[in-house]
């Protein structure tokens, strides 16, 4: 497996691990009663519930990208040092950016997604030449 397939299933798992933090704190600030019924009128999360739950959105949008990046290297026989160095640092990007967003790191937060974006926007290009 490439280098970059491995960091694609370290960035599932971290992806799943969001997701289960999240829905622990979420659950706790509605309660059982919201959280198990159909949320037709879903709840405002506030805090650190509403944040882990952004990022938690933001990393599906940021793994769509990846997930493309990954492929196209990998399928193009176009993986590298390069490109393994940009997956590792998307990856390294993606664990840093959960508690920055969480305890609002200003204006960190945002040059770590950047970090990420970045590593992800050079192995696509990577793969084009």
């Amino acid at each position: 497996m490439t280098t970059e397939l491995t960091v694609l299933a370290l960035a599932g798992l971290l992806q799943a691990v969001q997701f289960a933090t999240f829905s622990i704190a979420a659950n706790l600030q509605v309660g059982p009663r919201v959280a198990m019924g159909p949320r037709d009128d879903a709840p405002r999360l506030a805090g650190t519930a509403g944040r882990l739950q952004r990022a938690l959105n933001n990393h599906f949008e940021g793994l769509i990208l990846f997930m493309l990046a990954v492929v196209v290297v990998t399928l193009g026989g176009q993986a590298s040092g390069v490109t393994a160095a940009c997956a590792w640092i998307y990856l390294l990007a993606r664990i840093l950016y959960v508690p920055a967003y969480i305890l609002g790191w200003v204006p960190w937060r945002s040059v770590i997604w950047a970090v990420g974006f970045a590593a992800t926007m050079v192995m696509i290009i990577a793969a084009l030449i």
